[in-house]
């Protein structure tokens, strides 16, 4: 017990609190649009249990990859395609290279839909809701995946699993309570649903590109090289900034339009 109370593990914690509020953002984004597909009575339900289960699931899927890590990167199978594709795939690989395309699928046809509909107001209505437990194991399902990649960052800090899992679970309640308002935020405020559907889109391009680094892959003899968290986020603030500009921007010439001074 004393050696968990040591200086070192204490600030390993605050680090790693810090890390999965970072990297939770996009999972929660995630969570805010996916639980919007349940009926609308069961949706406050479906992101509490959706993001409960996520964070015991996630608990338990640190345990297992402290005690399997070296099995976890050890390669499954290889593609030597010479000029046209090549890589080493392992267990992450595989769940960072099919979580990043469905992922990007999952943002593609959002925006596809969002476009295809003529009355906005009526939309959720004319669309047929999945059930609260579907929505809720994808939900679940999605989280896992986002959950490697923070657990992988995590270990490069340390292998503690008490401060490993205290950081889990103090970024889960801060899920658990943030779930609601960001929701109600994106649906007081539609127009902001596009911005969150592309920014998704690039934490999918994040997810391929950590994948395709870490198996070593190559299409047509070019390397697949990951994004940084620094340009992503860079990336996340200019998509914000932009938007905010162009939605004042906007209003501005909707006053004038309008004969009124903004």
């Amino acid at each position: 017990m004393a050696e968990l109370l040591s200086v070192e593990n204490f600030a390993n914690l605050a680090v790693l609190i810090f890390l999965q509020a970072v990297l939770g953002f996009d999972n929660l984004l995630y969570i805010s649009i996916e639980s919007q597909r349940a009926p609308a009575a069961q949706q406050a339900a479906v992101r509490r249990w959706g993001i409960i289960i996520a964070v015991a699931l996630r608990v338990i899927l640190l345990f297992v990859m402290i005690k399997l890590i070296s099995s976890l990167t050890e390669p499954f199978f290889d593609i030597q395609w010479t000029g046209v594709i090549e890589g080493s795939f392992n267990f992450a690989t595989i769940v960072f290279l099919f979580g990043g395309a469905f992922i990007m699928y999952t943002a593609v046809k959002e925006i596809f839909h969002l476009l295809s509909i003529d009355d906005l107001a009526s939309e959720h209505s004319e669309r047929t809701a999945s059930s609260a437990m579907k929505v809720t194991a994808m939900i679940v399902f999605m989280n896992l995946i986002f959950s490697f990649d923070s657990i992988l960052s995590a270990l490069a800090i340390t292998d503690v699993f008490a401060v490993l899992a205290v950081a889990i679970l103090v970024s889960g309640a801060a899920m658990y309570l943030l779930a609601d308002r960001v929701t109600e935020f994106i649906q007081k405020n539609r127009k902001y649903e596009v911005l969150g559907l592309f920014i998704l889109l690039i934490v999918g391009v994040v997810l391929l590109g950590e994948g395709g680094h870490e198996a070593h892959l190559k299409l047509f003899g070019h390397a697949v090289e990951p994004m940084s968290k620094a340009t992503f986020y860079f990336s996340v603030t200019v998509l914000v900034i932009v938007d905010v500009i162009q939605s004042k921007y906007r209003r501005k010439l909707e006053a004038q339009k309008q004969g009124v001074n903004p």
